[in-house]
């Protein structure tokens, strides 16, 4: 399996996994978490860029983005972030559904795929 590149990774899981061309990242949730939606998704949007800069990619080539947040009602904070964020010219497939995540405080998780 050497073909497969697996970095910061616990039993749990892999933060970034990387096959070919392709640049997976788990889901990440902000460390701050006394933050509300936007603070959290602004942290949580510089981890990705850290860690697909890492890979040797970028926010520009992302193909998809998967974002939950607890309360759709507050999704608009969320999205107030990822537009001053995102690459105009090059935004992803995205999805974004409310779920309950792993804490009460955890407001917004975000998953992204992209290519080198």
């Amino acid at each position: 399996m050497s073909d497969i590149q697996r970095h910061h990774s616990d039993q749990r899981l892999s933060r970034l996994v990387i096959h070919g061309n392709m640049v997976y990242l788990a889901g990440l949730t902000a460390d701050d978490r006394k933050q509300d939606m936007k603070g959290q998704t602004i942290e949580i949007l510089a981890k990705i860029d850290k860690l697909l800069a890492e890979a040797g990619t970028s926010k520009s080539r992302m193909l998809t983005a998967t974002i939950w947040v607890t309360d759709m009602r507050d999704k608009a904070k969320m999205d107030e972030a990822w537009i001053a964020w995102v690459d105009a010219k090059n935004v992803p497939a995205r999805a974004c559904v409310e779920a309950r995540l792993g804490s009460p405080d955890t407001l917004v998780e975000i998953m992204v795929q992209a290519v080198k």
